[in-house]
């Protein structure tokens, strides 16, 4: 996506092979190459396989595996509230827009990590650079404090919403327990991801969370063509400019799933490889995307507005609960992607970042998931929490602060002479890289933040005031949450008997209570004595 010219980086072509965080030092750093290359035994060869990737091939999978997860039940949600044409416009357009600025991340990266390489003031062997510490070794704590509260807090609630998505999904398999009750079960298992050391480690499970999606997007695809019109469909979209908005910044929210891109990056033996990758992943994301999300809407229409999850409307075959429990798989694995971030964070605040104990740091990690498992309970709102985030923080984390950090950085002749990375010449250059970061801040700030958040805002307080905090069952069907057995009235036909009035045998008169029926069988009794 860029050419130019790629400074050297020290460690470049030396795997960044971490043992439970903490990398591996020089000499066996080099015996994890040879490994990589053909040396060693089966086991290790067999490790190198599936734990220990740091290929441009493994960066692809976690950047596509990482931007489409839960979000892609919620696509024809947000194509209903678009309608068909805005839709697919939107996808493409903020597929661009998000590709260009994790291009704007990489750049960044490369030029602090070169920077530090060339000062010799840092060994990163047993340290994972992330985005916050860049922007401080650039521009200042200034900016390190705005990267670091923005990006901590949309990793917090994209984590929250894998959870959401994994209890609204499993509902439909299971709905025997509520969704709440799911949101615990998940939770606890959820939070084994505090034993994955990092990014470094995530080779297999990013190949299989994108074959998972795979197959669920074109089950979407297919079961709806199949499926076809329901009866008097409408596809009336857009209706209301509050839905539009909202519509849009869901997917503003679905491309930009770049936070994490310094975290791959560093996890790479060649991060300089990096520079086109989030672009080809996202290619490939759209052939997923467009066509469920289009054949969704084309098939139930306006029905989507209140069924958030797709899965919803699809009817139940093997076929959909076989791609309920893929999709649980990988929205547990984007969970890791999402909080694996937030782990660093929390090591380097506690000083356990170069703790080689597996013990000690999953223990330290935990505290982390509490937070989100607490979220999740409270805002369980599958969709619109999805718009509320991409509005208030995406828009911010991944749009703005990148455009604005890269125009900050390289501001001075001295700094775009002395640059590692120059921008690409289809893009026109310095010039035309400031003219398209102009437009990505002012768009994403009117659009994005302004309008969108407007949006998001007024639609996620109108959830909150007809379903309520901690919800115990957003959005499922009245009968499944109707009033418990007891409060039932049966049928006419299954009311008791009257029990048969009994003779009296005393002479006194029946008692005022007696029924009407039961006094004349008394008085003729009484007149044949």
């Amino acid at each position: 996506m860029a050419a130019g010219g790629g400074g050297s980086i020290a460690d470049e072509k030396a795997p960044v092979a971490e043992a439970f965080g903490g990398h591996l030092e020089a000499a066996e750093m080099t015996e994890a190459e040879e490994e990589h290359s053909g040396g060693g035994g089966v086991k290790s060869r067999l490790s190198g396989l599936l734990w220990h990737g740091g290929s441009a091939y493994d960066a692809w999978f976690s950047c596509a595996s990482n931007q489409v997860a839960q979000v892609l039940l919620t696509l024809p949600y947000s194509f209903a509230q678009l309608g068909m044409l805005s839709g697919v416009l939107f996808q493409l357009f903020y597929g661009l827009l998000g590709s260009w600025t994790a291009y704007l991340i990489s750049i960044l990266y490369l030029e602090y990590r070169t920077r530090r390489e060339r000062e010799k003031a840092a060994d990163f062997r047993n340290h994972v650079i992330q985005w916050f510490e860049v922007l401080d070794g650039l521009l200042g704590r200034h900016w390190r404090n705005a990267g670091l509260a923005f990006n901590c807090t949309f990793l917090l609630f994209g984590s929250v919403i894998q959870l959401i998505g994994c209890a609204s999904n499993i509902y439909y398999v299971n709905d025997r327990l509520d969704k709440r009750t799911w949101t615990y079960v998940f939770g606890a298992c959820c939070a084994t991801t505090v034993f994955i050391p990092s990014f470094h480690n995530y080779r297999v499970w990013s190949f299989l969370g994108l074959v998972m999606t795979t197959y669920t997007a074109w089950y979407m695809a297919v079961a709806s063509l199949v499926h076809g019109q329901v009866e008097g469909v409408q596809h009336s979209g857009p209706t209301r400019i509050v839905l539009y908005f909202t519509g849009a910044t869901n997917i503003l929210y679905t491309f930009g799933g770049h936070a994490v891109t310094v975290e791959i990056m560093h996890a790479m033996w060649r991060p300089q490889k990096f520079k086109a990758i989030y672009l080809l992943a996202t290619l490939y994301v759209l052939t997923l995307t467009l066509p469920s999300a289009a054949a969704s809407y084309w098939a139930f229409g306006d029905e989507l507005l209140t069924h958030s999850n797709a899965l919803a409307l699809l009817p139940r075959t093997p076929f959909r609960d076989a791609a309920v429990v893929l999709m649980l798989i990988h929205q547990f694995i984007t969970f890791g992607f999402a909080c694996t971030p937030l782990y660093f964070v929390w090591e380097k605040l506690i000083g356990l970042h170069d703790c080689r104990s597996l013990c000690k740091r999953a223990a330290a990690r935990l505290p982390v998931v509490v937070p989100i498992w607490f979220l999740a309970i409270i805002f369980p709102f599958f969709g619109p929490i999805n718009s509320a985030v991409g509005s208030l923080l995406v828009s911010f984390t991944v749009y703005i602060i990148p455009a604005l950090a890269h125009m900050v950085t390289f501001r001075s002749p001295q700094s775009r002479e002395n640059a590692v990375e120059r921008p690409p010449r289809f893009a026109g250059g310095w010039t035309g890289a400031y003219v398209i970061n102009s437009f990505v801040v002012a768009w994403v700030l009117v659009v994005g933040f302004g309008f969108g958040g407007w949006a998001s805002i007024t639609n996620f307080v109108q959830q909150v005031n007809t379903f309520g905090l901690f919800a115990k069952c957003y959005q499922c069907p009245p009968h499944l949450t109707a009033a418990p057995p007891a409060a039932f009235m049966p049928p006419p036909h299954q009311w008791p008997r009257r029990p048969p009035c009994h003779r009296r045998r005393r002479r006194s008169m029946p008692p005022a209570s007696s029924s009407l029926r039961c006094q004349p069988r008394f008085r003729l009794r009484l007149r044949r004595r």
